[in-house]
C-alpha cells in the first residue's frame, strides 16, 4: 500500500495543474514504484517520503499554503492600520509578494531579504511594535517572524533588535 501527498492546495473553484508539482510518496516498495509511475504520468514529480516523516511533511505543507493564507489575512489587518481596506490591500500587495517569491526562488533567502531588519533600523521596528500593540495577534505574528529573522537572516543591529523584541 502507498499514499501520495502532492505539495499543492486544492480548494473549491480552483483546478491546479499537477505539472511539475512535487508529490511525496510513502508506502511499501512495490506500491511506491507503482505510485511514482502514476505521479510521473500525471506530469508531477515524486520523491519518497519515509513514513516517520509524514507529520513533518504535512507541517511544511500547512505552513506553505493554509498558514500562508492566515499570514496574508494578518497582512490585511496591518494594512487596515495604514488606512487600506482588505480587498485593496490584497491587490496592492501582489507586486511585492510576487517579486519577493521570485527573489527567494532565484537568490535564496538571505539575498532576497530587505527592509528595516537588514538595515538594522531599530527605530522603525520600534514604531512598528508600538503601533501593533493595538492588535495583539498581529503584533504576535510580527514578533514571531522577527525572531526567525534574527535567527536565520542577515540583520544589522541584531542585539538591539533582540532587546526590542524581547519586551
Amino acid at each position: 500500500m502507498a499514499s501520495v501527498h502532492p505539495l499543492m492546495t486544492f480548494v473549491p473553484g480552483s483546478r491546479p495543474s499537477l505539472a511539475g508539482v512535487p508529490c511525496a510518496v510513502e508506502g511499501d516498495n512495490t506500491a511506491v514504484r507503482a505510485a511514482r509511475a502514476i505521479v510521473h504520468e500525471l506530469g508531477a514529480n515524486s520523491f519518497v517520503l519515509a513514513s516517520h516523516r509524514k507529520a513533518a511533511y504535512h507541517a511544511w505543507a500547512t505552513m506553505t499554503s493554509p498558514l500562508l493564507v492566515a499570514y496574508l489575512v494578518t497582512l490585511e489587518k496591518a494594512a487596515h492600520a495604514a488606512g487600506v481596506g482588505r480587498e485593496k490591500a490584497r491587490r496592492m500587495s501582489l507586486a511585492i509578494m510576487r517579486q519577493t517569491l521570485e527573489n527567494y526562488a532565484r537568490l535564496g533567502p538571505g539575498n532576497s531579504f530587505s527592509g528595516p531588519f537588514v538595515r538594522g533600523d531599530v527605530a522603525t521596528v520600534a514604531k512598528h511594535m508600538a503601533l501593533l500593540k493595538r492588535d495583539p495577534k498581529v503584533k504576535a505574528v510580527y514578533a514571531a517572524l522577527a525572531q526567525v529573522t534574527l535567527d536565520a537572516l542577515p540583520v544589522r543591529n541584531r542585539e538591539k533588535l533582540q532587546r526590542l523584541l524581547g519586551d
